[in-house]
């Protein structure tokens, strides 16, 4: 257990909670939370949710749709190592399962930075997604994408859904054009579908994809450079790291050198923090709006000013 206390000097900083049981879906949990954070001043808007029963596009969704750029998210969903089981997440209280947790920060003292990057291969022809419901996926290419998806993973297909970690899916996303990666939460072997962490939308491209050892740790660096520019490069006063859980298996005993690489970046006297996540939520790149992304490491740098 890593217990992280921070202090802001002259920033206000609100919290929200809501539990994702109380609301129709993710997407009118999101609009509840931005709603109650919602002010002239604010900021920024830092998530910690539960990662097994919130569809975290449809969360990040609801905020873009409600703060229309204004406000910068970053956060992610928490992760129970491999097991797939359930996720806790607390404010003030026991941890419980279903919880989403938003922070929002006020104010023009408080600078925040972003940077997000994956460092994933993706191989094999493009395919389309013939059917979806949100962040459920039944066909690719007219064919069951269960069965499908076993037979890219051959001898790794026994230990679904865990194995889904080492294979990650490609979707280039019909609005925009932009690349995300998607992970398998779930398996629903009555219904043949996998349930992702976000939206699979029909129509869209998808291309499987497997690890480099090398790419994914030079991602954590490069992720850490792109998490300077809105700051100009001043050194943060925190920095929280948010890694895939997948990450962290690829890498094996190899996982020390993805902080060694965000170490190198930002310095030795930066203090740090972090989880290893079932999805991570941070704008693709400066100017973008937030998306959620998986097997990404994400980081968010926080500073202070006078």
């Amino acid at each position: 257990m890593v217990i992280t206390a921070v202090t802001f000097e002259h920033t206000k900083l609100r919290s929200a909670i809501v539990n994702i049981q109380n609301f129709a879906n993710s997407y009118d949990a999101g609009k509840s939370l931005a709603d109650t954070l919602n002010d002239k001043s604010l900021k920024h808007i830092f998530i910690l949710s539960d990662g097994s029963n919130v569809n975290g596009s449809e969360l990040v969704k609801s905020m873009n749709d409600f703060f229309k750029s204004s406000v910068v998210i970053t956060g992610g969903l928490a992760g129970d190592d491999t097991r797939f089981e359930y996720t806790l997440t607390s404010l003030n209280d026991l941890p419980s399962r279903g919880n989403i947790i938003a922070f929002g920060l006020y104010g023009d003292k408080i600078q925040i930075a972003h940077g997000s990057m994956g460092g994933w291969d993706s191989f094999g022809l493009a395919k389309t997604v013939t059917k979806s419901e949100g962040n459920e996926l039944f066909e690719i290419d007219g064919r069951n994408a269960l069965e499908l998806y076993k037979e890219h993973l051959g001898k790794y297909s026994d230990d679904l859904p865990g194995a889904a970690l080492l294979f990650p899916l490609a979707v280039k996303m019909n609005d925009n054009g932009d690349v995300v990666v998607r992970t398998i939460l779930s398996i629903n072997n009555e219904k043949s579908s996998m349930i992702f962490a976000g939206d699979v939308p029909e129509g869209s491209k998808v291309r499987f994809m497997l690890a480099n050892f090398d790419r994914l740790i030079d991602a954590a660096g490069t992720a850490a450079k792109s998490s300077l520019i809105s700051i100009a490069n001043a050194e943060p006063q925190l920095a929280i790291l948010i890694s895939c859980v997948g990450r962290k298996i690829v890498l094996g005993g190899r996982v020390d050198e993805e902080v060694g690489a965000v170490i190198d970046v930002l310095g030795t006297d930066v203090p740090m923090t972090g989880f290893y996540s079932y999805g991570e939520i941070s704008p693709l790149k400066e100017g973008t709006s937030c998306q959620l992304h998986n097997q990404t490491m994400t980081i968010t740098c926080f500073q202070e000013v006078d």
